[in-house]
C-alpha cells in the first residue's frame, strides 16, 4: 500500500476532530484540535516526537474530519468517539467511566448530587444507520444479538437503579434521575458539586445515618436523617438545586448571579455572600455545545445541499458519526432520498431534516410493522436547527477540500 499523502490545504483551519483510518476502514486514532490543519501537519513534518507516531502514520489510508463550533465541542466529541470506537492508538479515555461527566441527582427519595458518566456501550453495539441484514439466517442472528444487547442494557439499568436506591427504600420510591452537563473541566464540576451540595445542604452520605453527623454540625447538611427538616422540605431544596443546574453549563454562573441578587433583595446577605464566593471560583464557564445532550433514542440530522447531503447520526443525544453522500437536487427530491436511504438502513426514531416535501406521505412510507411512527422534524429554532447548521458547515468544508 502506498504511503498516505498529506495535503495540508485539504484540511480546515477550524476546531474539530480528526479520525485516522487504515486501508480497511478501521479507525486507528481519534484526536482533536483548535486548528485541525496545524495539528495534522505535526504528524507528518516530524514535529510530534511521540514514539508511536511513525507506526501510526505508516498505517493511515484516510483522515476524516468533523468540524465543530468551538473547542469545548471538540473535547467532548473526541471523548465520545474514543469510547465508542476504541481506536488502538488512543491510550486515554477508552474506559466508559472516564472523561467528561454529568452531574446527577440520584434516584432516591432523598437525592444526592453525584458525578455521572454516561454508558456508551449502546452506541457501540448498534444504532440507526446500520445496514439491514438481507439473509434470513443473518437476520435471525442479528435479532438474537439485539435481544441480548437489550437484555444486558436493561439489566445494567436496573443494576444502576438498585445501586442508587437506599437500602430502606421501597421499589416504587425512586424517581427519575436528573442530569446536568457535561462538564469538560473536572475542577469546575467538582466546584459546582461542592457549592450546590453545601448551599442547598444536600446529604453526601450513601446510607442515611440514624443521627446527624459532622456535616450537619458544620452547617453543610440539613440533618434530614435526624428529622431537623422534613423529607418534603429536603426534596424541595433538591428541586431548587435542580432548577439552578438546569440553566445549563454555559449559563450556570449567570443563574447564580440572579440567585445572589434575590438573596440580597431579601436581605439574606450571608447567603448572597456565600454564593458570590462560589461564583468567583466558577469564573470560567464552559462554552455552549450540541454534540452531547441528554435525549433518548436515535436521531439523524439531514442537511440537503445542491449536490450532496450531510447526515449526522446521534444516539441518546451523542453525535457518533457524520457523513456526506452525493445527491443531486436536480435529479431527486428530499423525500425520495430518505425513502431510499432507509430501505436498506435501520431507521432512526427521529429524522431532523433541513427540508421535507410531504411529511405525512414520508412518515407512511417509513412506517415499519410493530414499530412506532418515525418523528419527522423541520426545525426553525433551537438545538435541532443548530445540528443542521453543523451538518451544513461540514458539507461546505467537504466540498471545499475536494475542489
Amino acid at each position: 500500500m502506498p504511503a498516505f499523502l498529506f495535503e495540508p490545504a485539504r484540511y480546515p483551519e477550524q476546531p474539530g476532530v480528526y479520525i485516522m483510518k487504515n486501508n480497511d476502514g478501521r479507525i486507528l486514532y481519534v484526536g482533536k484540535s483548535k486548528c485541525i490543519r496545524d495539528r495534522l501537519r505535526a504528524y507528518f513534518n516530524g514535529a510530534d516526537k511521540r514514539r508511536r507516531i511513525p507506526a501510526l502514520t505508516s498505517e493511515i489510508a484516510e483522515i476524516a474530519v468533523i468540524v465543530v463550533n468551538n473547542e469545548h465541542e471538540s473535547l467532548i466529541l473526541e471523548n465520545n468517539l474514543i469510547k465508542i470506537h476504541k481506536p488502538p492508538y488512543n491510550r486515554a479515555l477508552k474506559k466508559d467511566n472516564s472523561g467528561y461527566a454529568y452531574l446527577q441527582l440520584t434516584e432516591e427519595p432523598l437525592p444526592r448530587l453525584i458525578a455521572h458518566y454516561r454508558d456508551r456501550r449502546a452506541v457501540r453495539d448498534g444504532a440507526a444507520g446500520a445496514p439491514l441484514p438481507r439473509d434470513p439466517g443473518e437476520a435471525s442472528a442479528a435479532r438474537g444479538e439485539l435481544a441480548r444487547a437489550v437484555a444486558e442494557s436493561a439489566a445494567a439499568a436496573q443494576s444502576r437503579r438498585t445501586a442508587d436506591r437506599p437500602p430502606d427504600a421501597a421499589p416504587g420510591e425512586a424517581r427519575a434521575a436528573e442530569r446536568f452537563g457535561p462538564f469538560v473541566s473536572s475542577r469546575f464540576r467538582e466546584a459546582v458539586i461542592a457549592f450546590v451540595t453545601e448551599h442547598y445542604k444536600l446529604r453526601t452520605c450513601v446510607t442515611l445515618p440514624k443521627r446527624a453527623c459532622l456535616e450537619y454540625h458544620l452547617g453543610k447538611c440539613s440533618g434530614v436523617c435526624a428529622g431537623h427538616i422534613s423529607q418534603e422540605e429536603y426534596r424541595e431544596t433538591a428541586r431548587a438545586a435542580a432548577r439552578l443546574l438546569s440553566s445549563g453549563g454555559e449559563r450556570l454562573v449567570g443563574a447564580m448571579y440572579r440567585q445572589m441578587e434575590e438573596y440580597a433583595e431579601r436581605l439574606a446577605f450571608e447567603k448572597a455572600e456565600h454564593m458570590l464566593r462560589h461564583i468567583r471560583i466558577l469564573e470560567r464557564t464552559p462554552e455552549r455545545q450540541i454534540v452531547d445532550r441528554e435525549t433518548e433514542g436515535t436521531q439523524e440530522a439531514v442537511f440537503f445541499g445542491e449536490s450532496a447531503v450531510c447526515i449526522a447520526q446521534l444516539h441518546d443525544g451523542m453525535l457518533h458519526r457524520l457523513e456526506c453522500v452525493p445527491w443531486s437536487r436536480a435529479e431527486a427530491d428530499c423525500d425520495r432520498f430518505l425513502m431510499e436511504r432507509y430501505r436498506t438502513l435501520t431507521r432512526p426514531d427521529e429524522i431532523i431534516a433541513s427540508e421535507i416535501g410531504d411529511a405525512k406521505l414520508l412518515r407512511a412510507a417509513l412506517r415499519r410493522r410493530g414499530q412506532p411512527a418515525v418523528r419527522i422534524t423541520v426545525p426553525r429554532r433551537g438545538v435541532k436547527l443548530d445540528l443542521l447548521g453543523l451538518c451544513r458547515r461540514n458539507l461546505e468544508e467537504t466540498q471545499r477540500s475536494r475542489a
